[in-house]
C-alpha cells in the first residue's frame, strides 16, 4: 500500500476514534473516510483493534522524534512537554483518552506496541546521556519514563488540572535531583 494512502487510512482511524471513542470507530467509516474499500483495510489489518493499534504507532498524528537538547535535563523536559501537548491538545488528547479507555475495557486492542515504539525511540536520549556521563548504564530508562509520563497523565487526564510552564522542569527536577531535602 501507498505510504500516503495508509496515513490518509490510519488518519481516519484516529479521527474516528477521538470523535465516536471506540466502540463508534468502524472498518466502514474508515474506508468512507479514507476513499478506500473495507476490503482493502480488512486486506492489511484484520480487525479494527489491529488498525487503531496500527495508527497508533504509525500515524503522522501522533509522531514522535526523540530530542537532543545537548543534555538529559533538556531531553526529558523536551520529552514532558511533548506528553503534555500531547494529553491536553487535540487531537491527541481525544485520542490517547479514547484508546487507553478501550484497552481498559477491549483486551484485543493492544496498545503496548504504541508505548514500546515510544520506549525504543526515547532510549536514544539514555544512550546518549551514559555517552556524555550523565547516567550510568544501569540507569532504567523506562523508569524514568514511566514516572515522567505518568505524572503528566494523572495531573491532565486523571486529576483534570492545568499544567503550568513550569511542570516539565519541576517534574524532571524531582526525578533527576529528587525530593527530599539534601545535606
Amino acid at each position: 500500500m501507498a505510504p500516503r494512502k495508509q496515513q490518509e487510512i490510519f488518519d481516519a482511524t484516529l479521527r474516528l476514534v477521538s470523535e465516536r471513542g471506540y466502540d463508534g470507530l468502524t472498518i466502514e467509516g474508515v474506508a468512507e473516510r479514507s476513499g478506500v474499500n473495507k476490503t482493502t483495510i480488512y486486506r492489511w489489518w484484520p480487525s479494527k483493534a489491529a488498525l487503531l493499534g496500527a495508527a497508533l504507532v504509525e500515524a503522522d498524528t501522533l509522531g514522535f522524534d526523540p530530542p537532543d537538547t545537548g543534555s538529559l535535563r533538556g531531553d526529558l523536559m523536551a520529552v514532558v512537554e511533548g506528553i503534555r501537548r500531547l494529553l491536553t491538545q487535540p487531537p491527541g488528547r481525544d485520542i490517547a483518552v479514547a484508546a487507553l479507555g478501550a484497552a481498559v475495557h477491549h483486551p484485543e486492542l493492544d496498545v503496548r506496541g504504541f508505548f514500546a515504539d515510544r520506549m525504543a525511540r526515547e532510549k536514544e536520549i539514555f544512550d546518549r546521556a551514559v555517552r556524555r556521563g550523565e547516567l550510568t548504564a544501569e540507569t532504567d530508562p523506562m523508569l524514568v519514563i514511566d514516572l515522567l509520563a505518568g505524572a503528566v497523565w494523572i495531573r491532565a487526564v486523571f486529576r483534570g488540572l492545568p499544567l503550568d510552564d513550569e511542570f516539565a522542569q519541576d517534574a524532571v527536577a524531582a526525578v533527576l535531583d529528587g525530593v527530599a531535602k539534601q545535606g
